[in-house]
């Protein structure tokens, strides 16, 4: 079965045969009679031809001649113009004299004569209407009594811990142990390592030989459990004496970090403390907030109480059925 090639006419030989090679590749390439290419080709002509690929190479077998240029299908127009030198914008103003207000006076003249004589309209001005003024017979519109706004809420206070016990644990350890301790104050072990790469970076730089980090990750490490507690037992101390205002999320923050921060019986006894103390002001925080979603309800404070409805201070807490209810309907109605 032949193939649709193109191919370039690179070369006319004196004996009647062309050379050719595939357009825009150097292989496949081969020779053509003359008997095959087409009158009017040229050498460097691409045209398209028939050929059969086999084992040995390519025959071809016919060459369809290349189209001639394309005629326009319309005929193209030349617009002259006038040959004169005019100006591209003109313009034509009004001669002078008209508009001398007398035809408006006639038509005013009509309009008060209409007036006069009654077109259906009441002309008297607006003060001698009657008693239903401007708005007719619905009178004036009334206006919403304005809703007392909510009682602000206190801000609760965010955690501020103090640095007792870290300074405290500061103090035990050796002069060039404090730099890594605070490192691990900042950030962990992590800090440490990427304190010691910013050094080594620094020492490459400047020809410097690099500092092993290894030793200093180790003793990171050691020191890690003792200087936890210490910031532990800071920001403990810190949501003790703030218990009763503390945000519910630096209080949580503080219980949960007891598992790895309380190592002795007297941080034991202080996270139970924040335990207990935790739970309490949950509730609380849950009672106040259904007493004020159901003041809102009252109200008629549709999108607030929609928006406290989204946001209970005690995950996973349901809200009571009638609530459910007096909620969906208010929010139908109000749709």
């Amino acid at each position: 079965m032949s193939s649709r090639l193109d191919i370039e006419l690179t070369s006319s030989r004196p004996d009647g045969t062309w050379t050719w090679r595939k357009a825009g590749a150097k292989l496949p390439k081969g020779e053509v009679s003359g008997d095959v290419v087409p009158d009017g080709v040229s050498v460097g002509d691409v045209v398209k031809a028939d050929a059969d690929v086999l084992i040995d190479g390519v025959v071809i077998l016919s060459i369809t001649p290349p189209k001639g240029p394309r005629a326009d299908r319309f005929e193209t127009l030349e617009v002259v113009g006038t040959r004169r030198d005019e100006p591209l914008v003109t313009q034509t103003l009004a001669p002078k004299g008209r508009g001398d207000g007398r035809g408006r006076g006639r038509r005013d003249g009509e309009r008060r004569g209409r007036r006069e004589d009654g077109d259906g309209r009441d002309r008297r001005p607006r003060s001698d209407r009657g008693e239903r003024g401007e708005r007719g017979e619905r009178g004036e519109r009334s206006e919403r009594p304005r809703r007392p706004a909510p009682e602000p809420r206190p801000k609760p206070k965010r955690l501020r811990p103090g640095r007792t016990h870290r300074n405290a644990v500061l103090e035990t350890l050796a002069a060039e142990q404090r730099p890594i301790a605070e490192q691990v104050l900042r950030g962990g072990v992590p800090a440490v390592r990427q304190a010691v790469d910013q050094q080594n970076e620094k020492n490459r730089s400047e020809g410097l030989p690099e500092i092993h980090g290894d030793e200093l990750v180790a003793l990171a490490e050691g020191l890690l459990p003792k200087l936890r507690a210490a910031d532990w037992r800071d920001k403990a101390d810190s949501a003790l004496k703030l218990l009763a205002e503390l945000d519910l999320r630096d209080l949580r923050s503080v219980v949960v970090a007891a598992d790895q921060g309380a190592r002795d019986d007297e941080s034991r006894s202080l996270a139970q403390q924040l335990r207990e103390g935790l739970t309490r002001r949950v509730e609380e925080e849950h009672a106040a907030w259904l007493k004020d979603l159901t003041e809102t309800l009252a109200d008629g404070r549709v999108v607030r109480a929609l928006r406290l409805s989204s946001r209970p201070p005690k995950a996973g807490a349901p809200i009571p059925a009638e609530l459910i209810e007096r909620l969906t309907a208010i929010t139908a109605e109000n749709l």
